[in-house]
């Protein structure tokens, strides 16, 4: 493997070509990669932890095989949702790997400070219990107390290896936190606020969908709202919330706790058509992974509401994309402000070339990601997130305007990290929740002197003409003059 071979000139290119090769080394390849990883020769990456390891002596001592002692970052799946393809068992180990690249390539952590880690407790996959190749355990997953001791012992094994300042990120787990996705989601709203001067709680919107990416994305707009003046009910009140049984109203049977705050007194309706109408929303917002949803008459609806419609296509993948965006700058005559989910090419319309963003968390995690790790933050609330939104969108440009994209180029993600670290630095030592002492003077600077380079350094001397090039101005070297022995 060509990271094996020679890590620096991986990092250095991964950089230099993020935009073609992000597909690769994370979605959509690494999940056919985690399909398949059984049959790819490569080298050991990462430690799996079994739930016959379920103590800390024994987590402990796996954790003190890896070779490098001062880690800072962990990333851990029990392979249990990986990506929309599933139960995968240890094949996940794939999503650690491929995401702390990117902590690397992206956001400059030092790839020494990064250890991905699986914990196999079995799996459900029954082409995987009987599959030759299947490297982990051949049993049904383990869930309930005997899971939640491992969580448990695994944390405590962590601080006593490597502090209690090591960042652990859960990824793909069943019940993932989904507030990366929801910040770079409210980064695109807060980058249609900077091109219509439009804050967000002057408007309305409709999610189609209400599970955990839609809500994540619910919670922070309201965060958002009530940054912006809002009372939280008011901010409620903005946000309406569809599933497969219509909108969410005060009349449903069984309401669920998280949705509560955002029924309506409402009719209950299964029409988005009906609900637009209704209620004349500024943006629709889409995480339903039900394909063509925001169908012609929606969207030129939504046209004729707003001068420029905001339509977020936010599904994976592709072909469950709620519209596809030539379909969304064509019936709305290019007027839309449009993100999705999946990579769309360019669109074409009205001589006009629109090249529509993509809402990747890559733009959120590596930055906020360093800054956590830089400086040794104790925990990462829900207003970090908001923070890294507003970052991104403030490195939107005019130009990216006027081709259609809602985030900055992918080109641009390392020094859009960089300044995501500086704010959440500075948003941890303002809160009282960083534990880096003493405070850098000068926060900028200390990132930028912590940022893993993919250059050598020189090992030639360089050569300079002395004394000149040690002189000072108004202080130079007297040059000796050597007398003869005959003088």
């Amino acid at each position: 493997m060509f990271q094996d071979r020679n890590e620096k000139l991986f990092y250095r290119i991964l950089c230099e070509h993020v935009k073609e090769l992000l597909p690769i080394v994370y979605t959509p390849t690494v999940g056919l990669a985690c399909q398949n990883f059984g049959y790819i020769y490569r080298n050991p990456k990462g430690l799996y932890i079994t739930i016959n390891d379920n103590s800390i002596s024994k987590i402990h001592h796996i954790l003190s095989n890896w070779p490098e002692k001062d880690i800072r970052a962990i990333v851990v799946t029990d392979g249990e949702r990986i990506l929309g393809l599933g139960d995968l068992g240890c094949y996940g180990i794939g999503i650690p790997v491929g995401k702390l690249s990117l902590y690397v390539a992206l956001g400059g952590v030092q790839p020494q400070w990064c250890l991905p880690v699986l914990l196999d407790v079995g799996t459900n996959n029954e082409d995987l219990l009987h599959d030759p190749f299947y490297i982990g355990l051949r049993r049904k997953r383990v869930r309930g107390a005997e899971y939640d001791k491992l969580i448990d012992n695994f944390f405590l094994a962590c601080r006593k290896r490597f502090g209690q300042q090591v960042l652990v990120q859960f990824e793909d787990f069943a019940n993932q936190n989904a507030y990366r996705t929801a910040s770079v989601a409210v980064a695109g709203l807060l980058a249609c606020w900077k091109y219509t001067g439009k804050p967000l709680a002057e408007g309305k919107f409709i999610f189609l969908g209400a599970g955990t990416a839609s809500m994540g994305i619910a919670e922070l707009c309201v965060a958002e709202m009530v940054a912006e003046g809002l009372t939280k009910e008011q901010a409620y009140d903005r946000i309406f919330l569809m599933d497969v049984n219509g909108l969410i109203t005060k009349r449903r049977q069984n309401l669920e706790d998280l949705h509560k705050p955002y029924a309506k007194d409402l009719p209950e309706t299964k029409s988005l058509l009906e609900v637009v109408k209704k209620v004349k929303p500024w943006g629709l917002i889409g995480c339903s992974t039900a394909r063509g949803a925001f169908t012609e008459e929606i969207v030129r609806e939504m046209a004729s509401i707003n001068e420029h419609p905001i339509i977020f296509a936010l599904s994976n993948p592709t072909n469950k994309a709620e519209c596809t965006a030539e379909e969304a700058y064509r019936w709305t005559d290019g007027k839309v402000l449009f993100a999705s989910g999946s990579p769309f090419p360019n669109v074409e319309y009205n001589g006009k070339i629109f090249k529509p963003g993509q809402g990747n968390n890559a733009y959120i995690f590596p930055g906020v990601g360093l800054g956590a790790i830089l400086f040794n933050v104790r925990h990462i609330d829900d207003e970090t997130f908001l923070i890294a939104a507003h970052e991104v969108a403030n490195n939107v440009t005019d130009k990216d305007f006027k081709l259609g994209r809602l985030y900055p180029r992918i080109s641009r993600i390392r020094e859009l990290s960089v300044k995501i670290a500086i704010a959440v630095g500075e948003h941890a030592y303002e809160k009282g929740m960083a534990s880096l002492y003493p405070k850098p003077n000068d926060i900028e600077r200390f990132v930028r002197s912590q940022i893993y380079q993919t250059t050598y350094d020189e090992i030639i001397n360089v050569t300079y003409e002395w004394p000149t090039h040690d002189m000072k101005h108004g202080f130079p070297v007297p040059v000796a003059r050597r007398e003869s022995v005959e003088e």
